[in-house]
């Protein structure tokens, strides 16, 4: 069962989005620096239709997007909590941001407006950082993945 711990109004991790980032525990990656390390244990409140129902209610108009923070360890519940929401809510885009090195194949790109993949490597940084490992995909409407990755990246003044 996904459980999450905590959630919030962000505006980072999706480009142009008001984004309700949902961290979601008992994270099976252990990424060595891990600013989340908390949400490695298999904690929280049960995530579940209700559960994003609730989420909408309470946010209503002032998020675009919903992106689920976590879930490797259940990726296909993951693609059906995304499946929900697209049929739902039609007004939101939903995102999620897997730890992994590859999209697990329980996916299926038509549930997601954004996936973002990899692990946290320190050295190499985040979204931010042109050496970043990382990647954030926007999916078309072919539900193919668009590379935006670069969005994320200064701009010369």
């Amino acid at each position: 069962m996904l459980k999450y711990v905590n959630c919030g109004i962000v505006f980072q991790e999706i480009p142009d989005e008001v984004t309700l980032s949902i961290n979601i525990s008992n994270c099976p990656c252990h990424c060595p620096g891990c600013h989340s390390n908390y949400l490695w244990t298999d904690t929280g409140t049960p995530l579940d239709e209700k559960a994003i129902d609730g989420f909408v209610k309470e946010y209503g108009s002032d998020i675009t997007c919903i992106c689920l923070m976590g879930g490797d360890s259940e990726p296909s519940r993951i693609n059906s909590l995304a499946r929900y929401i697209k049929k739902n809510h039609h007004d939101l885009h939903v995102g999620w941001y897997s730890g992994r090195t590859r999209i697990s194949s329980q996916i299926e790109n038509r549930h997601f407006d954004y996936i973002k993949i990899g692990p946290y490597l320190k050295h190499l940084g985040g979204l931010k950082e042109k050496t970043t490992n990382q990647r954030l995909y926007k999916i078309g409407n072919d539900f193919e993945l668009k590379d935006i990755t670069n969005a994320f990246w200064k701009k010369p003044v």
